[in-house]
């Protein structure tokens, strides 16, 4: 099974990729008719979670209830536990919210909160910096390793191994913590997939991608889309900035006569209203706009991935068994009415199933300086919120920073470049784009 970046220039793909797509078309989200979607959920959301995730109406509730829930527990949980917080994720059947703590002491503030308290070996920051070790060896990952990323459940780094590739993968692991790493044997073999509304199609020459979110002057899309400079039509436009390998992001500032607006196209003829950038929890439902494939529904699986591309690795990718295909690319993933991130690559399709991967929003929000356009309600963090640290000056995860502020990490002065709210693996020895040691 190959994995594929879902887009861009026609030459890198096995699959086809089909002709344009208008708003109207693609499939239909389904699901049952007359069912009332929670508020703040759109009915189209509501009704293809149903379909996706094989959920009654009472089922989807429980599921978007657990889902939020999710988010403030790890919100409060990043801030106040450090070191010792271990992770949150929605169990499997959509019911609870687990969080991993180092120490049992913390299993009373957990239950406080709602959630399910297991005792775990290691951090979630210690998890992340097993990856970015990962990440920054990633030029000498030999061929029989597809990827790799932190899986909560099993607190763990998991190494992707292609066929026969098991050996190679544990000595490029080799040197992490004990205990922290794991093999695991895949089929898996990643490719890139390749009015201004999410999930509408956009084309850089004859090959297609897919519209991101709408950002001030532009929108967000993947960056194996098109280089900078490159040229777009329907809509005009250019890109103005763009990473790939590496991370795959990129924006695109659209010419004039062209509106950026705050919705995704839900190809059932209506869009989704689009209320701001909170980051959803492991486990949690996430549905997915695309011009090729139209509206997929799946959950979270992992974050903080890393996938060997042909072209290169891409690190800090999140994981889904939301399927796509090519065209695709760079479209739109969300959680609720939370932008989540755009479409980077996966493997397998929408008939078959497979696993997707996609480049986290706030990364590319934080990397230009960009605001995204939201018209929806609900709460719209993003990572050009401003603030004050709590207790001094001392950087936290889940805390928003203004640019110019300063803070303290592992006893260096660092000072902020780029307003955007703080979390685990962006620390500021290793996001310059945010952080400059002063």
């Amino acid at each position: 099974m190959a994995v594929a970046l879902l887009g861009a220039a026609a030459t890198v793909l096995t699959f086809t990729l089909n002709a344009q797509a208008d708003p109207g078309a693609g499939p239909a989200a389904g699901g049952p008719a007359g069912v009332a979607a929670p508020d703040g959920i759109a009915p189209e959301m509501f009704a293809a979670l149903q379909r996706d995730l094989r959920l009654t109406p009472a089922q989807a509730r429980a599921r978007l209830d657990t889902d939020a829930r999710a988010v403030r527990v790890q919100q409060v949980l990043m801030a106040t536990l450090g070191s010792r917080y271990g992770g949150a994720w929605v169990t499997p059947d959509g019911t609870a919210v687990t969080v991993g703590v180092t120490t049992a002491a913390d299993a009373a503030t957990v239950r406080g909160l709602g959630a399910v308290p297991t005792r775990v070996r290691h951090g979630e920051q210690a998890l992340a910096a097993v990856v970015d070790r990962l990440d920054r060896r990633a030029g000498d990952a030999p061929d029989g390793v597809a990827g790799w990323y932190a899986d909560l459940p099993t607190n763990s780094v998991v190494v992707i191994a292609r066929p026969g590739g098991a050996a190679e993968a544990e000595s490029f692991a080799a040197g992490a913590p004990a205990g922290t790493v794991r093999v695991q044997a895949t089929t898996e073999d990643p490719r890139p997939y390749a009015d201004v509304i999410g999930g509408n199609a956009y084309y850089i020459g004859s090959s297609r991608c897919s519209i991101g979110f709408s950002v001030q002057g532009g929108f967000v899309t993947a960056g194996h889309c098109g280089s900078t400079g490159a040229r777009t039509s329907q809509p005009g436009g250019t890109f103005r900035g763009s990473t790939f390998p590496g991370r795959d992001y990129a924006w695109v500032q659209v010419d004039a006569g062209n509106t950026p607006r705050g919705l995704v196209n839900n190809y059932t003829g209506g869009t989704v209203a689009v209320a701001g950038s909170t980051e959803a929890a492991v486990g949690a439902a996430v549905c997915r706009s695309g011009s090729t494939t139209g509206w997929r529904c799946g959950t979270i699986q992992q974050k903080n991935a890393s996938v060997t591309y042909p072209e290169g690795t891409v690190s800090g990718l999140t994981r889904s068994n939301a399927c796509a295909e090519p065209g695709d690319s760079g479209g739109s993933w969300l959680a609720g009415s939370q932008a989540q991130g755009v479409t980077s690559g996966g493997s397998g399709n929408c008939t078959s199933g497979g696993t997707m991967y996609f480049q986290p929003v706030n990364p590319i929000l934080a990397a230009y300086g960009l605001s995204l356009i939201t018209s929806g309600p609900g709460p719209t963090p993003t990572p050009t919120a401003t603030g004050t640290p709590p207790g001094g000056t001392t950087w936290q995860a889940g805390t928003g920073y203004a640019a110019g502020a300063t803070v303290t990490y592992a006893g260096q002065s660092y000072r902020c470049l780029q307003g955007h709210t703080a979390q685990v693996g962006w620390e500021p020895p290793i996001v310059p784009a945010l952080w400059q040691q002063v």
